[in-house]
């Protein structure tokens, strides 16, 4: 492959990347430690007082997701409304920068380019729910129950590879969100890219691709959903987020 061919792959994995990096450095610099549990007040002296008692709150337990709520996240993740208007953005970014090159400019190359990366996020989509699914394995995001900036952002990371296994959910390495990324990507250069892209632009676009499922977990953790978060009103939460905190960090 040429030098020109691997600068054209990595501006076009790099470009991809910058608005989930962006996304993820904005809500670290913004981030704050999780709200600290409120503890039982104490009984009042007098007994002519009411006396308040505040609950601590239970521990918390993992509660395994059932096949059709795992099957609910993959569609929203492959095909819901975060797959697409991202992928409407990228190949806005990729029309800019007129990458691919082979696929020009105009409606037709912005829909060959709108096309492209959405085929490669549900490809990695579907290979990390179908791998997680044979190997029994829960791909969702917990948000760490831990406090403090680097804590939060090495939960984010490590989360990045391992997943939950068993009732239990136990931490393990996860092979499924290994592959996926490098699933996406292959599959976009072996089924619909100029042919003179190869197994290596392949493996270096997989590469970016995994940063940026990386920078998605971070952005995840310091960034939570929620009922009255705004990407939520724009319905526009991330499907890979568990929405609830991590009991087994």
């Amino acid at each position: 492959m040429s030098t020109l061919n691997n600068r054209e792959a990595f501006q076009m994995r790099n470009h991809r990347m910058l608005p989930q990096a962006l996304i993820a450095l904005t809500m670290i610099a913004g981030g704050s430690a999780l709200s600290k549990a409120q503890e039982a007040a104490p009984l009042p002296a007098s007994p002519g007082l009411a006396a308040t008692v505040i609950n601590a709150p239970p521990a918390l337990t993992y509660v395994q997701p059932s096949p059709m709520q795992m099957f609910h996240h993959y569609t929203l993740e492959a095909f819901g409304p975060y797959p697409i208007s991202g992928s409407l953005l990228m190949a806005g970014v990729d029309q800019f920068t007129n990458s691919p090159p082979d696929w020009r400019q105009g409606m037709v190359g912005y829909s060959k380019r709108f096309g492209s990366d959405f085929g490669i996020a549900a490809t990695s989509a579907t290979a990390r729910y179908g791998l997680a699914a044979a190997f029994k394995e829960d791909t969702l995001y917990y948000r760490c129950a831990c406090s403090g900036f680097f804590p939060r952002l090495g939960h984010a990371l490590t989360s990045t590879l391992t997943a939950r296994r068993g009732a239990d959910g136990h931490r393990v390495f996860s092979l499924p969100s290994l592959v996926a990324p490098y699933a996406g990507t292959m599959t976009a250069v072996y089924g619909w890219y100029p042919s003179r892209f190869g197994a290596m632009d392949g493996f270096r676009m997989g590469n970016y691709n995994l940063l940026a499922y990386t920078g998605g977990n971070i952005a995840l953790e310091f960034f939570p959903g929620g009922p009255h978060s705004l990407m939520h009103r724009l319905h526009m939460d991330n499907p890979h987020d568990a929405g609830v905190v991590d009991s087994r960090p």
